[in-house]
């Protein structure tokens, strides 16, 4: 966390779908394939100075498919792989309620479900971040609105469920193939 008083930007990034190829509800490692350039794009924005932060709805944790401790573990790995090409998530904050299908106390109405803002907000206060000159990154329609409802700059990836998801999006919506391409064509080398 940052405690020198100055704020920063950052990039927040839909984990399944944007990150990494969607496999639906899993938490192991051997399951886990990074999505084409993004581990690239992540190291590009650590050298740029953004920080880097992970924001998803984990329901499977919700509905009983794994644990909390396992998803913990499986971002633990995933910071592993990307240190071995000079990346790195800076934290990873997740929504781990279902409002309908959660069971005992993760069953209920949230404010860090996506597209509540919640999550960005919190990782916004505890690292001190510049919202206005902040993004975020995603394949659903709940990322971008969790974007605007945080007052960052919202971008929508057609990867994972981009391609069924973009037809609903609105037409002032900026998208990008991947990750990859919105970190280059949008966030440091814009026109």
């Amino acid at each position: 966390m940052d405690f020198s008083g100055k704020k920063q930007a950052a990039v927040f990034l839909d984990r399944d779908g944007t990150i990494n190829l969607d496999k639906g509800y899993f938490y192991l490692p051997e399951e886990f394939e990074f999505e084409q350039g993004s581990v690239e794009a992540i190291r590009l924005l650590n050298q740029a100075g953004y920080k880097v932060f992970v924001i998803s709805n984990q329901s499977g944790i919700a509905r009983g498919c794994f644990t909390e401790a396992q998803v913990d573990h499986l971002h633990q790995w995933m910071n592993e792989e990307l240190a071995k090409s000079d990346a790195h998530i800076d934290a990873f904050y997740y929504c781990p309620h279902h409002a309908e299908q959660g069971i005992g106390s993760y069953k209920k109405v949230c404010d860090c479900r996506k597209p509540a803002p919640g999550l960005l907000l919190k990782a916004g206060r505890e690292w001190n971040i510049d919202m206005k000159h902040s993004y975020m990154v995603g394949d659903h329609n709940s990322d971008i609105g969790a974007g605007f409802a945080a007052g960052v700059q919202p971008f929508f990836v057609r990867t994972g469920h981009g391609k069924q998801e973009e037809k609903l999006l609105a037409a002032n919506v900026l998208r990008a193939n991947n990750l990859y391409e919105v970190v280059k064509k949008y966030i440091l080398f814009p026109n």
